[in-house]
């Protein structure tokens, strides 16, 4: 027992010493951090703690000087992040700077009750509040270990990530000097917004992008509708022209049909990138073109709209059929929790804190009517949660827009992102900059360079970059301060 026991020890922290590569060639090591399953209450779990996972590179750092760039993981694995978010390796080596990605807590391996996480009452435990005292407590644990108490610290992240980057400044100042906030809608998701922009935008996008692309669609989706108004002989058509394995049998299927065909389109325009990508799904460069082009060229839109969606849940085109619910997890948010254990967390938050209320139900954007709104929201979140949704949490507690108080911190966002809207679109202040990426897919800015890259995102990251500079410069002579005064 005793010798299995060393056994196993020295296999867990040989562990947090194994190098591992990713497909961009930087090297990382994974580390696990003991973390408190609860830090609000002293009760519930007293001291208990699980395993956090974060990512490390000190490669470029200079020893108890260079600064401290952080990512704060998002809904997912953190790896995938790591593996997109290249700009803070483009730009760590003239920093100096010691590089941690954090995963979130209920995502990847960070489950604090391990597979009885997603039950309840364990799931409570999931809430931005939580995410952002692990980071806190993560950054002090590592300015400990490396000896860098003195070091600055930027936060960085896209998307939900974005938003955990300016929330982490919001409400730890003293612990982060910067963030860079890239496609964070946190306008959106504190409920300020419309809750048809979204998918307007991506309506936008695609009328943009080629002449009678928007128009194709909306002829395919009417097509559609009056197969589906013909009982059984046409779902079969549906079923056989979009190559579906299981026909669809009533209209239960169909709407979720529906929805999976509109993740298609939400997708192919967040991943909008000048070149391709495996990033969320594998995309050739420029998706909605590719998209537009199948579309406008078939002759019979129906066949043109099936060929599109294929673009995103076949890029390869080795797949025979689709698996419509295996492939879209109709949940809280309309745009898609994503698969595996990670779309039950993001469900569990968008059913909490998170608003996100996007419908599609004008005529004059490109989708069918599939209505979503609070009452239905509230519905299906105590059904499946016992929970009703508090939708001005982010408002009252982390800041809503009223941000100006704050400082050190970039919002960028991508003209062709369909979540900018739902970002800060003006300087707050000179202290909170807005930038906006013509030619700009999601967090476009916070990938790394690319030849394929406009000029935009090249002056976007330049900018980034001499303002980080400041913010680092500016720190240093505080810390330096209290060095001196102790």
């Amino acid at each position: 027992m005793e010798e299995k026991a060393i056994m196993l020890l020295l296999l867990l922290f040989s562990s947090f010493l194994i190098c591992f590569k990713n497909v961009s060639g930087i090297n990382y090591q994974v580390k696990y951090f003991n973390q408190y399953i609860d830090h609000f209450n002293f009760f519930s779990y007293g001291n208990e703690t699980f395993k956090q996972r974060y990512l490390v590179n000190d490669s470029w750092w200079l020893p108890h000087k260079g600064p401290i760039f952080f990512y704060t993981g998002n809904e997912g694995n953190v790896e995938a992040f790591w593996e997109n978010s290249g700009f803070i390796f483009d730009i760590a080596p003239k920093f100096k700077a010691l590089v941690i990605f954090a995963e979130h807590r209920y995502y990847g391996e960070s489950l604090p009750f391990g597979k009885n996480s997603f039950n309840q009452p364990n799931i409570s435990l999931l809430s931005i509040e939580q995410a952002l005292i692990d980071y806190v407590t993560l950054i002090h644990a590592i300015k400990k270990d490396y000896k860098a108490e003195s070091c600055p610290v930027i936060a960085f992240g896209g998307s939900y990530g974005g938003m955990l980057s300016a929330y982490i400044r919001f409400k730890y100042p003293n612990v982060v000097d910067g963030a860079l906030a890239a496609s964070a809608p946190i306008i959106l998701t504190a409920g300020y917004l419309g809750t048809e922009v979204f998918f307007e935008s991506i309506t936008k996008t695609f009328d943009n992008t080629m002449p009678k692309c928007k128009d194709t669609v909306i002829n395919a989706y009417s097509q559609i509708e009056k197969w589906f108004a013909e009982g059984s002989k046409g779902y079969k058509y549906i079923s056989s022209t979009f190559s579906l394995c299981n026909e669809i049998k009533d209209s239960t299927d169909y709407n979720h049909f529906l929805k999976w065909t509109r993740n298609a389109f939400a997708s192919a325009a967040m991943m909008n990138y000048p070149y391709k990508t495996s990033f969320m799904s594998p995309f050739p460069a420029f998706p909605v073109k590719v998209m537009c082009t199948r579309l406008v060229s078939s002759g019979i839109p129906a066949s043109g709209l099936a060929a599109a969606i294929a673009l995103a849940y076949n890029a390869s085109g080795t797949e025979k059929c689709f698996d419509i619910w295996k492939e879209f997890i109709d949940c809280a948010d309309p745009t898609g929790c994503g698969l595996g254990t990670d779309s039950i967390s993001w469900d569990y938050q968008s059913c909490t804190e998170i608003n996100l209320y996007m419908k599609s139900q004008k005529r004059e954007y490109m989708f069918p009517y599939l209505p979503f709104n609070s009452t239905m929201r509230d519905e299906y979140c105590f059904k499946k949660y016992k929970i009703i949704p508090r939708e001005n949490w982010l408002k009252e507690h982390i800041w809503g827009k009223e941000i100006n108080q704050t400082s050190n911190i970039i919002f960028s966002n991508g003209n062709l992102d369909p979540w900018a809207p739902g970002g800060i679109p003006y300087n707050v202040s000179d202290r909170i900059i807005s930038i906006l990426i013509k030619g700009g897919a999601h967090h476009l800015d916070l990938r790394g360079k690319n030849p394929a890259d406009p000029e935009s995102v090249i002056s976007a990251r330049r900018f980034e970059a001499e303002t980080i500079s400041k913010w680092i410069t500016k720190a240093n002579k505080k810390y330096q301060c209290q060095l001196i005064k102790s």
